[in-house]
């Protein structure tokens, strides 16, 4: 009788046993599915919004919003609406010729959110204080007339072995100077300006990969999408050209573009460069 009261413990206790066992893998694989569902839609998250005019209330087309965590963009249809990939705590870019640029925080309660937002920009008062005509008097003669009009009198040297061209302003020996200097000790002023903001820099690859951010600074002269993506001040902006040796006039005439490619091409040699460096110390 004793061994029969033992037998029956024995096989109660196994079977609570096993039933512990599948409880836990039953809430391992609960928690398994939690966490691929949760990074699905961490990866999958969009937010959507209407981006209207502060004064007239009417919907703004073509208004570029760019993701500056993730480094995308897209643009408002002809309803000023907007989708775009984002999760809590990214931040958007709103920029519109003739308005204020914007940055908007995204929340968790506008991840997925059905309701599109409603966000407004206010228009810039632009005027002109002064405007200056030079007036050309032109006397009929080629040979003359042609010596008062404005050129370019920036050069871009080549040299050979060097992939690379410099620009360097006007033909003149110290620009040459100022080439050869540049080329002779170029991690000296390349490190100078791009150690600081290696993390900011790293952002130009997937600049260029996004079309729509490509399409929207061919038509920018203002810097303004680039100094946000990049983290940077005009000021640093134009600095960080001006030490590629591209000369004030490209820095004042080129679209957002041409400046994206001259930084990152500079930056694509600062980081040749800076390998080589480390291999010989």
């Amino acid at each position: 009788m004793k061994s029969f009261f033992t037998l029956i413990l024995v096989v109660f206790s196994i079977q609570i046993g096993l039933a512990q066992d599948n409880k836990q893998k039953d809430n391992k694989n609960t928690t398994q599915t939690r966490t691929v569902d949760s990074t699905q839609i961490k990866k999958d998250s969009t937010v959507k919004g209407i981006i209207i005019d502060a004064t007239t209330k009417k919907p703004l087309e073509n208004v570029n919003i760019v993701n500056l965590n993730q480094v995308i963009g897209t643009a408002t249809n002809n309803k000023g609406e907007f989708e775009l990939r984002a999760v809590a705590n990214d931040t958007l870019h709103l920029s519109y010729l003739g308005f204020k640029s914007v940055k908007v925080k995204v929340t968790n309660d506008w991840v997925n959110k059905i309701e599109k937002s409603t966000i407004t920009l206010t228009e810039l008062a632009l005027a002109l204080e002064e405007v200056v005509v030079s007036e050309l008097k032109l006397t009929g003669y080629l040979e003359v007339d042609i010596k008062q009009i404005n050129v370019n009198n920036n050069y871009r040297y080549s040299i050979s072995g060097l992939s690379t061209g410099y620009e360097a302003g006007k033909k003149q020996p110290n620009a040459i100077n100022k080439v050869l200097g540049s080329i002779f000790n170029p991690l000296d002023f390349l490190y100078n300006t791009f150690s600081k903001k290696g993390r900011e820099l790293h952002k130009l690859k997937k600049m260029k990969e996004d079309d729509n951010i490509r399409n929207t600074l061919v038509k920018r002269f203002d810097r303004d999408m680039l100094t946000a993506l990049l983290g940077v001040t005009k000021v640093d902006l134009d600095e960080i050209v001006s030490q590629c040796n591209y000369s004030a006039e490209f820095i004042n005439t080129a679209n957002d573009l041409q400046i994206l490619d001259a930084i990152s091409e500079c930056y694509e040699e600062y980081k040749v460069l800076s390998r080589t460096r480390k291999k010989r110390l």
